[in-house]
Formats: C-alpha cells, sequence, structure tokens
C-alpha cells in the first residue's frame, strides 16, 4: 500500500512558476513509476508526464514539452513537478500516480493516487 500526498498548488500569473511534490509512505518507493495527470471539471483526467523507476526515463504529454519537469529522490520518496512558463489553459487539479508496471500514459494502469492539488493560473 502506498500513500500519495501532494502539495505545492497555489494561484499563479502566466508566465510564473510552482513546483509540485509528491510525498509517498512506504519503503518500497522506488519501485513504482510515477505519474502526474491533471484534471478540470467536467473532462477526463489527463496525462501530463510520468517518470520511471530510476528517474533517467521520462514522459511528457506535448502541451507541456519544454515547459514541465519531472524529477524523482527515491532517498525522499518525494516525485516533483516543476512547471515554469505557466499558462491560464494549464489550470486544473493535477494529481499524482504511482504504478507498478510501465504504461505510463493511462489513468487506468496507476495503482495509486493522491487527493489533487489545485494549481491556477491567471491571465
Amino acid at each position: 500500500q502506498v500513500q500519495l500526498v501532494e502539495s505545492g498548488g497555489g494561484l499563479v500569473q502566466a508566465g510564473g512558476s510552482l513546483r509540485l511534490s509528491c510525498a509517498a509512505s512506504g519503503r518500497t518507493f522506488s519501485m513504482y513509476s510515477m505519474g502526474w495527470f491533471r484534471q478540470v471539471p467536467g473532462k477526463e483526467r489527463e496525462f501530463v508526464v510520468a517518470i520511471g523507476l530510476s528517474g533517467d526515463n521520462t514522459y511528457y504529454t506535448d502541451s507541456v514539452k519544454g515547459r514541465f519537469t519531472i524529477s524523482r529522490d527515491n532517498a525522499k520518496n518525494t516525485v516533483y513537478l516543476q512547471m515554469n512558463s505557466l499558462k491560464p489553459e494549464d489550470t486544473a487539479v493535477y494529481y499524482c500516480a504511482a504504478q507498478w508496471g510501465s504504461s505510463y500514459y493511462s489513468p487506468s494502469r496507476y495503482n495509486y493516487w493522491g487527493q489533487g492539488t489545485q494549481v491556477t493560473v491567471s491571465s
């Protein structure tokens, strides 16, 4: 069992930056691939970015490439999402998720989810 707790969301102006953190409980964090998803009301949860076990492999949705960076610190059981050059369309609830496998893009393949953190980008 893994519990995930996100933090770092908030209100920021367009062009600004935020850093999200996701802290995981348990001693097996390094065995999970990690992903970030986002969701706005009335829409499906959307893949944003994922990272493999060691952190060497990362995967980004096209709309955030060059602006967002995912990283992980297995010693701290934490995954980070650095978000730069934020746009109003990035406004959403951001969720951290963990999975045993490597099917990064589909929410249904993730085993554990955090409660989400709101990111609001004003124009």
